[in-house]
């Protein structure tokens, strides 16, 4: 069966780095835009970055551009976040989320887990001095 599966996330000072993975399995990883969306307490939804399938273009919201970075390896099926100088209002929990690939170019930007084809159960992350 289908199971994206993350894992990375704890407390951690402001300024502190953490790394996320999501391990994917049941579905052919290398087919699948992914992207990285939190959701804060008592929030919505917010979209936080997006990789392509082969990984060669990367997208970031504005709010964690020049802190994050993703990637992903294919041959691990596993997609990661890096989270640098993280901020008290990057706490939230973590999803990683999944869409078929289509065009090249493609990276899924969306907040809403229903536009994307496999949903993570998500890990919290929680910066706090």
């Amino acid at each position: 069966q289908v199971q994206l599966v993350e894992s990375g996330g704890g407390l951690v000072q402001p300024g502190k780095s953490l790394r996320l993975s999501c391990v994917a399995s049941g579905f052919t990883f290398i087919n699948y835009a992914m992207s990285w969306v939190r959701q804060a307490p008592g929030k919505g939804h917010e979209w936080v970055s997006g990789i392509t399938s082969g990984g060669s273009r990367t997208a970031y919201a504005d709010s964690v551009k020049g802190r994050f970075t993703i990637s992903r390896d294919n041959d691990k099926n596993t997609l990661y976040l890096q989270m640098n100088n993280l901020k008290p209002e990057d706490t939230a929990v973590y999803y990683c989320a999944a869409k078929v690939q289509g065009a090249w170019y493609f990276i899924p930007t969306t907040q809403e887990p229903q536009t994307y084809d496999y949903w993570g159960q998500g890990t919290q992350v929680t910066v706090s001095s």
